[in-house]
C-alpha cells in the first residue's frame, strides 16, 4: 500500500514500498469531493446551488447522495455531492459559496458545507479507501543544521546522520547526494524545515543539476509559517515542504516525534489514516479529530466544515453545578513519610466509554426521563455512542501495550512499545479536553460537564473507601490519589482497596508508586498547597517523581535544575532544611567563583509577540534584538535561548548573549536568585522561605555533613 503521496495539479503520485525499493503510480482520475446541505431542508435551495456549480469550471461533476448530517440525526438527508478538479480548489469553492452564491440569495449559514477542511493526503486516503500505513520498515536519514547556520546559509555546519561533512558547499552537497543514493531513505528527518529549500536552492545555484532531496527533482512549499493561540499560549507553525517520494518530518514542528518517535507516529498513522508527513506536523488534537472523522464517515455521517451546535439552555442552579472541573483535594503541605500513589487507568476516556458519554448521547431526545449523570441529572442515551467506538480500541490497545511492557526483556521491543504507549497516552489525554474545545468538530460542552461530574463522584467514592480501610488521603487531583497510613488505625492492603474501588466505579484503579517520602509544595507567598507542585523519593529507586517545580520547567537552566536535584538529595539524606540550605550554598559559591559552564546556564523561553509589539525591556526582548542582529527573525510561539550576562545593562541587547554566541562572563547575581528560588521549592514544605534561606546562608560559614552526601 502507498505510504506517501505527491498531490499535484495533474493527479496524485502514490509511493509504495516494495522488496526492491519503491514503486510509483499516478492516479489521474482522482477528484476531491465536498458536500452541501441546507438547514431548512428546502430542496429548491440545493437544486439552485447545483445549477450554479455545474457552470463552475472547477467542478468536474455533481450528484445526489443520502448521508446523516449530524451525529444525532435519525434519518439520512439528501445532499449535493460536488467533485472538483484539484484539492487546492476546495478552499476556493467554500469561499465562493459563502461570499458569492449564498450571499446573493440567502441568510448566512443557510447552506451547510461538509468534508471541506481535510488535509490533502488525508483527504485522498479517505476518499480512495487507502490505508497509508507503511507495509515495511522505513529507512530514515537525519539532516541537522542550527538556526544560526540556516540564517547564515552556512552548509559547513550541516550534520548528516550526526556527522559533520568536510569541505565547501559543493563538497557538502555532493556528500549529501551520495548518501541519499546509498540509503534511499523513505523519510527525511530535518532539524528545521528551511533545510529543504536551502539545500535545493544552493545546489541549483552551484549547477549541481543531479542533486535532489526527493526521489524525483524539485520540492514544493505546502504552507507558510503561521502562529496560533490555544489555551492562552501562542504556538508557532513553521513553513512546510514536500519532496517527491519521501516523507519529510521536521523535528522542530513535531510534538509526536519528540514524545513518541517513529513507532508512535506510525501507530497513529494506522488509526487516523493521516500519512506520515501530515501526521508528523499534526497536533494531537488534529490526529484525534482524524480518527473521529474516520469513525463518523464509517457511520455515514458527514463532517461539518464549521461547528454549529450551541450550548443547551441551563438553569442558574445547573450552570453552577456543571461549570466545574474534576475533583481536587487540597494537598497537605509538608513532607510525608511512606506515601502511596494510586492512579485511575485513563480515567476520563474510560468514563466516556463506561458511561457512554458522547455528543449525541448526552441530553438525547429519545430518553428525556433518565437521570444518568451525578448531581447534574443529565440523561444519557443507552445506545452505543460515537466516542465509545472511537476511544475503546485506543484504551484497550494501550492497556495491552502496558501489559506487554511488564514482561518485555528485549530493549528494542521495549523502546517500540513505550513509544506506541506514549502516542496513545497523548491522544487519550486530549480526548477529554476536546469535548470542551469550542472548535472541536465533535465536541459538546454538556459532554465535557458530564465527564467531570462522573470524575468528581469517582474521586469521592475512592476517598471514602480509603478512609474506611484505615488510610488518609493527603492529596488527590484529576485521576491520582496519594495516601498515608492513618494514625491509630489498622490498614487494609492497598491492592485490595484498589480492587474494591475498581469494582465500585467500573474503572481500574492501579497502584502506581510507593514513596519513601513525598513533599507537597505551598504556593508562593501562601501557606495553602499548590495543586500541581510536588516531589517525592521513589521507594527502592535512586530517582524522584517531580511535578511543577523548577526542574520540570522548560525554561530552567541546566545548572539550576542540577542544583535543585542536589537539594532534593540533601533532603533525602538529612530530612532538614539546614542541609538543603547548605547544599544551595555550595552551588551559589560555584556561581560566584565563575566556574559554571555557560552552556549550563542557557534559558529557554517561548516568545508571545514580535519584537516591535513588546513595551517592556524584558530579557526576551533583549534576546529577540540579538537574534535580529544575526538575521534571525523569531516569530511568536518560537523559542529563544540565551545566557544572562548583565541583567542591569543600560542597553537592553547587552543583557544577554544567545546560546550560540561566546560568553565571557555571566550575571552571577541573576542566576543566584534562580538557584535560591529552586532551593525554596525544596524547603518550603518544611516551613522555610527564601528569606530564611538567605538568613541561614549569611549566618553560617560551616555546613552540615548532609550538604556533601
Amino acid at each position: 500500500m502507498p505510504y506517501t503521496f505527491d498531490v499535484l495539479d495533474e493527479g496524485v503520485r502514490r509511493w509504495s514500498l516494495t522488496p526492491d525499493g519503491v514503486d510509483c503510480e499516478v492516479d489521474t482520475d482522482y477528484a476531491p469531493t465536498v458536500y452541501a446541505g441546507v438547514r431548512d431542508g428546502n430542496r429548491d435551495t440545493l437544486d439552485w446551488l447545483r445549477t450554479v456549480l455545474e457552470a463552475d469550471p472547477k467542478v468536474v461533476s455533481t450528484g445526489w447522495e443520502r448521508w446523516f448530517t449530524d451525529l444525532r440525526a435519525s434519518e439520512r438527508e439528501r445532499v449535493l455531492r460536488v467533485d472538483l478538479e484539484r484539492v487546492d480548489e476546495v478552499r476556493t469553492l467554500v469561499r465562493e459559496v459563502r461570499t458569492l452564491h449564498e450571499a446573493d440569495r440567502y441568510a448566512p449559514g443557510t447552506i451547510e458545507l461538509y468534508n471541506t477542511d481535510f488535509s490533502p493526503q488525508f483527504r485522498y486516503c479517505l476518499e480512495t479507501g487507502i490505508d497509508p500505513t507503511p507495509s515495511a520498515p522505513l529507512r530514515t536519514l537525519h539532516l541537522d543544521l542550527s538556526e544560526k547556520g540556516l540564517a547564515d546559509r552556512d552548509l559547513s555546519q550541516l550534520r548528516l546522520a550526526g556527522e559533520r561533512l568536510p569541505g565547501d558547499d559543493r563538497a557538502v552537497l555532493e556528500a549529501v547526494a551520495e548518501r541519499l543514493d546509498a540509503v534511499d531513505p523513505d523519510v527525511l528527518v530535518v532539524s528545521l524545515a528551511g533545510l529543504v529549500p536551502l539545500l535545493s536552492d544552493r545546489a541549483a545555484a552551484l549547477g549541481l543539476d543531479d542533486f535532489r532531496l526527493g526521489r524525483l527533482p524539485g520540492y514544493r512549499q505546502l504552507a507558510g509559517a503561521s502562529e496560533m493561540q490555544t489555551y492562552g499560549q501562542v504556538l508557532h507553525s513553521p513553513a512546510r515542504y514536500h519532496v517527491p517520494g519521501r516523507a519529510v518530518v521536521n523535528r522542530s514542528n513535531s510534538f509526536l516525534w519528540a514524545k513518541a518517535g517513529l513507532p508512535g507516529l506510525l501507530d497513529l498513522v494506522e488509526r487516523s489514516w493521516k500519512p506520515l508527513q501530515e501526521a508528523g506536523w499534526a497536533s494531537i488534537g488534529n490526529l484525534l479529530t482524524a480518527i473521529q472523522i474516520r469513525e463518523a464517515l464509517a457511520r455515514g455521517v458527514l463532517v461539518p466544515g464549521t461547528k454549529t451546535q450551541v450550548e443547551a439552555f441551563k438553569s442558574v442552579e445547573t450552570l453552577h453545578a456543571a461549570d466545574r472541573g474534576g475533583f481536587t483535594f487540597q494537598p497537605e503541605v509538608g513532607l510525608h513519610e511512606a506515601v502511596h500513589e494510586l492512579d485511575f487507568s485513563s480515567l476520563y476516556p474510560n468514563i466516556m466509554v463506561v458511561h457512554n458519554i458522547s455528543p449525541e448521547t448526552v441530553l438525547c431526545d429519545c430518553h428525556p426521563d433518565r437521570e444518568d449523570v451525578p448531581v447534574l441529572g443529565y440523561n444519557v442515551c443507552p445506545e452505543r455512542g460515537f466516542l465509545a467506538d472511537v476511544l475503546e480500541p485506543i484504551v484497550a490497545d494501550r492497556d495491552a501495550i502496558k501489559a506487554a511492557l511488564r514482561g518485555c526483556d528485549d530493549d528494542a521491543e521495549r523502546e517500540r512499545l513505550e513509544a506506541r504507549s506514549a502516542a496513545l497516552k497523548w491522544v487519550l489525554v486530549t480526548c477529554f479536553g476536546y469535548q470542551g474545545y469550542k472548535n472541536s468538530k465533535f465536541g459538546r460542552i454538556e459532554a465535557h460537564e458530564a465527564i467531570n461530574a462522573h470524575a468528581r463522584e469517582i474521586m469521592l467514592v475512592a476517598k471514602a473507601a480509603f478512609e474506611r480501610a484505615g488510610w488518609r488521603v493527603v492529596h488527590g487531583i484529576v485521576d491520582s490519589i496519594w495516601v498515608v497510613a492513618a494514625e491509630g488505625e489498622t490498614q487494609t492492603d492497598l491492592e485490595a482497596v484498589a480492587a474494591e474501588v475498581s469494582d465500585a466505579v467500573g474503572i481500574r484503579l492501579e497502584y502506581e508508586h510507593a514513596y519513601d517520602w513525598c513533599c507537597f509544595v505551598p504556593r508562593r507567598e501562601s501557606a495553602t498547597g499548590a495543586l500541581t507542585k510536588y516531589f517525592g523519593k521513589l521507594a527502592g529507586e535512586d530517582g524522584y517523581k517531580v511535578r511543577g517545580v523548577e526542574v520540570r520547567q522548560r525554561s530552567t537552566p541546566a545548572f539550576v535544575a542540577t542544583a535543585q536535584r542536589a537539594c532534593m538529595d540533601a533532603l533525602d539524606r538529612d530530612r532538614t532544611p539546614e542541609a538543603v540550605a547548605d547544599t544551595c550554598g555550595r552551588y551559589l559559591a560555584e556561581l560566584r567563583a565563575g566556574g559554571v559552564d555557560p552552556a549550563d546556564l542557557v534559558v529557554k523561553q517561548r516568545v508571545s509577540k514580535p519584537l516591535e509589539a513588546y513595551t517592556q525591556a524584558t530579557l526576551n526582548v533583549a534576546a529577540l534584538a540579538r537574534y535580529r542582529a544575526h538575521g534571525i527573525d523569531k516569530r511568536p510561539g518560537q523559542d529563544v535561548r540565551y545566557v544572562v550576562v548583565d541583567d542591569g545593562a543600560r542597553r537592553t541587547a547587552e543583557r544577554v548573549r544567545l546560546s550560540f554566541e561566546p560568553v565571557e562572563r555571566y550575571d552571577a547575581d541573576w542566576y543566584a536568585r534562580e538557584v535560591l528560588r529552586a532551593a525554596e521549592s525544596v524547603v518550603s514544605p518544611l516551613g522555610w522561605d527564601r528569606r530564611r534561606l538567605r538568613r541561614h546562608l549569611r549566618g553560617r560559614r560551616d555546613v552540615t555533613l548532609g550538604a556533601f552526601g
